[in-house]
Parts: structure tokens; C-alpha cells; sequence
């Protein structure tokens, strides 16, 4: 995505990302974890602010540094590098609460046409079905792959 972020921090496997968000609360440090779960090539993605003194992830903080946009450009940027790396990866997210699931969802309407260039966006429904993410329209979780792979669900 064409859009300000920050630089971000990784090892070599790419499965974690720390950054330092900067804003009218100061100096924040987050962190974005890819987690494998039970299905081959599925992802999960989690996001929150970093304790480096537990070594931590805590999702549920609302930092409200003023900087959100830069935070969620930054996140989606992960996906691109985590992507490139293993193509074939299919990233889930949800958000820790139903107010950022709904932050997410009007992230990628915002975004969508930029995103659909290089990865199909599915949306899973109040009806439990997952289906192609559809604008304005209310979702408990959602799954990215690149457009090259071109699952069906």
C-alpha cells in the first residue's frame, strides 16, 4: 500500500514484526505476530502493543496515539513482506473486539481497490459462510491471499 508507514523490525523467518509507533502519547512499541494454526497455509495475524518486560503482546490496549492509519499502513505492509516470502500463505484476522473488526473492515473499503490489485479479500459472514468481502457489509474475521493463488472458500 501507498501510504505512510514505519519501519518495521523482523528476523529472518518473518513470523514477527515490532515497530515503534510516535504520537501525541509518545513513544509506543508494537508488535505483529504470524501464527500457523491448524490448516495448511493459514495464518493468523495478531497485533497489539509490545511489553518488552514479559515479552508480550497485549491487543486489547487502545493506545490512541493519533496515528492509526500510519499503525494499520504499517500492518498491512507485513502482509505484502510475509506474503512474498511464503506465497502461498492465506492470512486470517479478526479484531480483539467487534469495534476493531469493524475498524479493519472500513480500513479495507478505504483501501479496497489499492489491495485488490494483489490480493483477493474474503469475509467471514453472520451466517457462518465465507464468502468474497463485499463493502459495508459486517464480518467476524477475514482471510487474505495474494491474487496469484486465487482460492475459493
Amino acid at each position: 500500500m501507498n501510504k505512510p508507514k514505519y519501519l518495521c523490525r523482523s528476523g529472518k523467518s518473518l513470523f514477527v514484526f515490532k515497530f515503534t509507533s510516535k504520537g501525541s502519547k509518545g513513544l509506543v512499541e508494537k508488535i505483529i505476530e504470524y501464527t500457523a494454526t491448524d490448516s495448511d497455509n493459514i495464518y493468523n495475524l495478531g497485533f497489539g502493543d509490545y511489553d518488552p518486560l514479559n515479552d508480550t503482546m497485549n491487543d486489547l490496549t487502545i493506545t490512541d496515539n493519533g496515528d492509526s492509519n500510519k499503525v494499520l499502513a504499517t500492518v498491512a505492509s507485513t502482509v505484502y513482506t510475509f506474503t512474498d516470502e511464503y506465497p502461498s500463505a492465506m492470512i486470517l484476522f479478526t479484531g480483539s473486539t467487534p469495534a476493531r473488526t469493524r475498524l479493519y473492515r472500513m480500513a479495507i473499503t478505504i483501501n479496497l481497490a489499492e489491495i485488490s490489485q494483489d490480493f483477493v479479500i474474503f469475509g467471514y459472514s453472520n451466517d457462518r459462510n465465507w464468502e468474497e468481502f463485499v463493502v459495508n457489509k459486517s464480518y467476524h474475521a477475514f482471510l487474505v491471499t495474494r491474487r496469484e493463488n486465487e482460492y475459493t472458500l
